[in-house]
């Protein structure tokens, strides 16, 4: 199947081709022609299947050749788009930017932790369609530069993690605001009760579709796990960036306070990196990654609410310094490369307080991750995961019975002290063998 294939005008297959898209995602695929038809869509897909597209392009078709018909003497915001951070926000609207440059819409991106005067100045001017963060959203409601009436398509976007940032009482209020009449599309990489109830809410019989469920993990994604100790992990991490192999790498921690003490070791060692997390403010999160996308600094070290709709074209490595205790949180990870039928690479650091979260994810995808070894670590570090061994099963196996050679009779003294000493030593060193069979293994 093609573009082609799925009756998109020919402005909107023209700023595709020059975009060097010829072949949809299978959620784009399977979603397209059931939103182009104006039917409500739930939309189940991991990061990095194309979705932004599978509701970007019948947005423009469906806006575009409706417009005469609801000719404004200005613009009125007739689609909106909400979605949880600024990262994914600004990168849904160079996503329209891109497939609409043929098509005569405006569209604008409103989020906070910025000044909103040249986002009102866009409103006063009139657009067609919003892409907006909630709590900045709310703002300009209040303020009465946003009314929601003339809605006809509401996209919301990155369901699971709105949960997951304490947004989801906003999203109700917005939600609240728009007309009953109206197409919804709602998509969320998981569906925890919650979401799967305000789905039910909100959705009026709703084409459903799930495309590679949370629990797959990309096959253009090599996988890699070093075994390692905790006060290893930044040497390890050096030696490995080391290698001219790995052009650039994302880095994920599980805490803000971990994704800047790595960021400091990196840059301590001559390896250039930032760090981005929920308390980097808007501008300094932005720049980072626009370092990052130009090259410009060689790791991006990151927390997962703060990598979340991170899209970076051709991105070679994902690194995970600190295993997710949520083993979905692991394919999230790993999706961030390896996309759209690209090629990556994934390694993962496990301590020995991380190897339980290592065997829900193993559960989770359904394989064993292959483990690596590196000449930076000892040998032992590379053991792969298996149940603990007592130390009473440790002994050495006996040893093979060998017939001696004849020797010539000794003195009966000298037996009796040679007899002597043999057992001192077998004392000495079950002893020995006692105190090692109880030291914890990695």
């Amino acid at each position: 199947m093609t573009f082609q294939d799925l009756n998109l005008i020919e402005p909107i297959q023209k700023a595709l081709a020059m975009e060097g898209y010829s072949t949809p995602t299978p959620i784009q695929a399977q979603s397209i022609p059931h939103t182009l038809k104006s039917r409500d869509l739930l939309g189940c897909a991991q990061t990095g299947t194309g979705k932004t597209a599978a509701f970007a392009l019948p947005i423009l078709q469906n806006l575009i050749t409706t417009s005469s018909e609801k000719r404004q003497p200005l613009r009125q915001i007739r689609s909106l788009i909400l979605t949880p951070t600024r990262e994914l926000a600004i990168q849904i609207g160079d996503s329209f930017t891109a497939y609409g440059r043929f098509i005569r819409l405006r569209h604008t991106v409103i989020f906070g932790g910025v000044s909103q005067q040249k986002q009102v100045e866009e409103l006063k001017r009139g657009i067609d369609i919003l892409i907006a963060t909630p709590g900045r959203l709310l703002d300009l409601i209040q303020q009465g530069f946003i009314n929601l009436r003339q809605i006809e398509i509401f996209v919301l976007d990155e369901a699971d993690r709105m949960l997951d940032m304490g947004f989801i009482h906003d999203v109700r209020k917005v939600i609240a605001l728009l007309p009953k009449q109206r197409q919804t599309l709602f998509f969320s990489a998981t569906m925890p009760p919650e979401i799967q109830k305000l789905a039910d809410n909100i959705l009026s019989q709703p084409v459903k579709v799930s495309v590679d469920p949370v629990s797959s993990t990309a096959e253009t994604v090599r996988q890699s796990l070093y075994f390692v100790e905790k006060k290893d992990k930044k040497g390890l991490l050096i030696h490995l960036l080391q290698n001219p192999a790995i052009p650039e790498v994302l880095v994920f921690t599980r805490t803000k306070h971990g994704a800047n003490k790595v960021a400091k070791d990196l840059n301590a060692a001559g390896i250039r990196a930032e760090a981005i997390h929920g308390n980097k403010s808007q501008n300094a999160r932005q720049n980072a990654l626009n370092a990052f996308k130009k090259r410009q600094i060689r790791a991006l070290v990151a927390t997962d609410i703060a990598a979340r709709g991170i899209d970076i074209d051709d991105l070679t490595h994902v690194l995970n310094y600190e295993m997710p205790n949520i083993p979905e949180t692991y394919v999230h990870r790993i999706g961030r490369t390896g996309r759209a039928g690209a090629s990556g690479i994934a390694i993962s650091f496990c301590d020995a307080e991380e190897r339980p979260y290592v065997r829900d994810i193993q559960k989770l995808i359904g394989k064993s991750i292959p483990v690596a070894v590196s000449d930076y670590l000892p040998g032992a570090d590379s053991a792969p995961i298996a149940p603990a061994v007592s130390p009473e099963k440790k002994s050495a196996p006996p040893r093979p019975k060998v017939n001696a050679p004849a020797q010539p009779p000794k003195e009966k003294s000298d037996n009796k002290r040679r007899n002597s000493r043999r057992r001192y030593r077998g004392k000495k060193n079950a002893t020995s063998d006692s105190r090692t069979s109880e030291r914890p293994g990695f």
